[in-house]
Order: C-alpha cells, then structure tokens, then sequence
C-alpha cells in the first residue's frame, strides 16, 4: 500500500497533544471525517448492509457507498457477498480490526519516513528550491 501522508495534516497531528482516531486516519490514510465515522459504525456493527449503514449515519446510501469504497481501497473495510433466500445478493461491510487497521498505518508511516529519509540522503547539495 503506497500512501502519502499530508504535511499539513501530518504537521497539525504533531502539533496536537493528543491526536484522535479521526485525525491519524486523516494524516495517514487521507480519509474524511465522515469515512472515519462509516469505519467507527462497522466497528461496532460487523456484516452490515449499505442501507444498514445509511440509517445508521443518517447519511445517503450513494455517500455511504462513497466511504466505503475508500475504506476498501485504504484496506480499512472489507466486503462479502451474501446469498439471499429468494435469490439474488446483498453485499456486506465489515470494518477491519482495529489492532489491524494500527498495523497499517505504522505501515504506511514508516513507508513514508523511509522515501523522506532517501529523499534527505540524495540531496547534494546543488540543487536549490526553484530547482536551478
């Protein structure tokens, strides 16, 4: 997982003597706050539907399924197909574990740290801001 960390995020979270869930998800993951509250209700409630889920955060289903499809593309979610009786599907939504979804942002941290670390070591000297 190649991620970016935003400075400015990355520097406001540093500034902050105690930075919640919602702000390191934000720093590390470049996700919104209302992808954050999504991942905070499928932690609480594992399997659940997108319409599930609408009500839930009292939020449209096309806005739902918006967060979703980040927090899988982040590997911060996770789908399942489920069979129903009288035919057909629904898709269920399961957030990744929390001790994991720790694991991926030291990840992707220390991904980050390791190009801003070659970064530093390749300067030479030479080159100067604007590039000349």
């Amino acid at each position: 997982m190649s991620l970016d960390p935003s400075p400015e995020q990355f520097r406001d979270m540093m500034a902050t003597d105690d930075p919640d869930l919602a702000e390191v998800m934000a720093c590390v993951f470049g996700v919104q706050s209302h992808e954050v509250r999504t991942y905070r209700t499928l932690l609480d409630t594992p399997g659940s539907t997108v319409e599930e889920l609408a009500t839930a955060l009292e939020r449209d289903r096309s806005n739902v399924n918006r967060s979703l499809s980040t927090l899988r593309e982040k590997g911060l979610a996770r789908r399942e197909r489920r069979l129903l009786d009288g035919g057909g599907h629904v898709y269920q939504y399961t957030a990744t574990p929390l001790s994991e979804a720790r694991e991926l942002m030291h990840e992707a941290l220390d991904e980050w740290a390791t190009a801003v670390h070659d970064s530093i070591d390749s300067f030479d000297g030479r080159k100067t801001v604007d590039g000349t």
